[in-house]
């Protein structure tokens, strides 16, 4: 008995998912939402305080998991590299690290200039990586190309949110400018392959929600480094209110669905444009869109707290870290 639990442990962590770091983005995502609303309502900040220690546990926890997988089972990592899909997720860790940088401003000041860098480095590297794999040899198909294509560019225009406080603005307008590049590449990409061909298979459904990420983010970085809402800002603030609409018809058809780890990609999204509304709110004096902020902060709890339920009752099934 001892002997075939070992054997199914061993198989389980070989089966360890990159996709698990889209936890850490969801839930400090959260956390610098519920930032965000402190402020801008000004209450104190002791849940989003909660939540972000919540996420830098559940960061050093899917590290470690994901680090013992590469030690003991190097060509599994090479295999979620090579696949078309999973290759998107792994500028999911520098993400991870350059939002959990953002949350520590003002908190743990002391490991946030270094996680920011260390995250700012693997961006880059991730960056140049992941598209030298797109445009390389591999016969990438259209079927392929999915929204968590997205995940790289977005990474890239996180990094002046924590960048330019901590006083790096001129490498953050290189990410800044990279993102937006990549972003209006790859919108035209995947509209054209959500439009013209074949829906998105069932576990890859959620990741529409991702549309909203790029705008929305975008606006917060925007705002770091010009320091006033201007008419781009506008822009990228109601490209984000549109991609919400569009992706709330789906939103129905989405959740009937099997649950997978693919359901955390509508955390982040949604909390991407919870701060941009409330930062919105707090450099205009909207009334209107400090509401619209709080609407989605009650949205991402109610997403954040379902996606953890059935995360949990998953694993208690043993339906995570099996082979698809």
């Amino acid at each position: 008995m001892a002997d075939t639990t070992h054997t199914d442990q061993g198989n389980r962590l070989e089966h360890y998912p990159v996709t698990f770091f889209a936890t850490i983005m969801g839930m400090t995502g959260l956390a610098l939402a519920l930032h965000a609303a402190e402020s801008s309502w000004g209450l104190g900040d002791t849940a989003s305080t909660v939540i972000y220690f919540v996420a830098l546990a559940m960061f050093v926890l899917v590290s470690f998991g994901y680090a013992l997988k590469a030690l003991k089972y190097p060509k599994a990592v090479s295999g979620e590299w090579h696949h078309p899909v999973r290759i998107a997720f792994f500028p999911a860790i520098s993400i991870s690290l350059l939002l959990l940088s953002t949350a520590s401003l003002g908190r743990i000041t002391v490991i946030s200039e270094p996680l920011w860098l260390v995250g700012m480095l693997l961006q880059g590297v991730l960056t140049v990586a992941v598209v030298s794999a797109w445009i390389g040899a591999r016969a990438f198909q259209t079927g392929h190309l999915n929204p968590a294509w997205f995940i790289p560019a977005v990474g890239n225009v996180i990094v002046p949110i924590a960048g330019v406080p901590l006083g790096y603005p001129e490498i953050s307008w290189y990410f800044m400018s990279v993102g937006l590049i990549f972003w209006v590449v790859l919108m035209t990409l995947v509209m054209n392959r959500l439009i013209f061909h074949d829906p998105l298979p069932g576990k890859l459904q959620p990741t529409l929600v991702i549309l909203i990420a790029p705008p929305a983010v975008g606006m917060v970085a925007w705002l770091r480094l010009v320091g006033d809402v201007d008419s781009f800002a506008r822009i990228l603030l109601n490209g984000a209110y549109l991609f919400t609409l569009i992706v709330a018809v789906q939103l129905p058809r989405i959740v009937k669905l099997p649950f997978a780890m693919s359901f955390w990609a509508l955390s982040f999204p949604v909390a991407a444009a919870t701060i941009a509304s409330f930062q919105y709110a707090m450099k205009t004096g909207s009334a209107a869109h400090q509401y619209i902020g709080s609407g989605f902060l009650i949205v991402l709890v109610v997403i954040i707290t379902a996606l953890v339920l059935k995360t949990l009752r998953a694993m208690a099934a043993g339906q995570i870290c099996i082979p698809e």
